[in-house]
């Protein structure tokens, strides 16, 4: 159904964001991010004790590309 929209103000949009006024079929933003982390990086809460003496990340990679975006249409 058509939509009356008003004035709109857009202060900043994301590099991997979706931003849409009007009628849409579908909207599907693709993306893809590879992340290192040592242990307990992600860790949330209160009064958390993480022992990890011996930590080692292993960031080496020899693949070009993991998850190819293209044919995920």
């Amino acid at each position: 159904m058509p939509a009356l929209v008003g004035a709109v103000n857009i202060n900043s949009i994301g590099a991997s964001s979706v931003f849409n006024i009007g009628d849409v079929y579908t909207i599907s933003p693709m993306s893809a991010v590879k992340t290192y982390a040592g242990a307990g990086s992600f860790i949330t809460g209160n009064n958390l004790k993480v022992y990890n003496y011996q930590n080692q990340t292993n960031t080496i990679d020899f693949e070009a590309v993991d998850q190819p975006l293209a044919a995920n249409v």
